[in-house]
């Protein structure tokens, strides 16, 4: 069964950073993508970053356009922990976030199920 463990977040003023970390563990597979989704009160959660994986290599990752360029989504292979970079922050990003594993698929993670999620972290920005 796969557990995802989350830490991280908190509160920042727009501009700065912060870093998210996701620690997996009961991977099913060795071939899997990993994703960050956050969720605004009120807003449906959508994924913001992703990374594929097959066997020992990283082989896709991919961002939603809102956060191309500040965000990036490196992950620790010998800890098994997933982070999510976020640099540039907008009091737009604040949110819930989520980290979520999809099992069996690492090319086009935008298009698998997810169905192991983290706990969620909040990331509040103020301007």
């Amino acid at each position: 069964q796969v557990q995802l463990v989350q830490s991280g977040g908190g509160s920042v003023r727009a501009g700065g950073s912060l870093r998210l970390s996701c620690a997996a563990s009961g991977f099913t597979s060795t071939t899997y993508c990993l994703g960050w989704f956050p969720q605004a009160p009120g807003k449906e959660r959508e994924g913001v970053a992703y990374i594929g994986r097959a066997g020992d290599s990283d082989v896709s990752s991919s961002y939603a356009d809102s956060v191309k360029d500040r965000f990036t989504i490196p992950k620790d292979n010998s800890k098994n922990t997933l982070y999510l970079q976020m640099n540039s922050l907008k009091p737009e990003d604040t949110a819930m976030y989520y980290c979520a594993a999809a099992m069996g698929g690492s090319r086009i993670c935008t298009l698998y199920s997810y169905n192991a999620w983290g706990q969620g972290t909040q990331v509040t920005v103020s301007s």
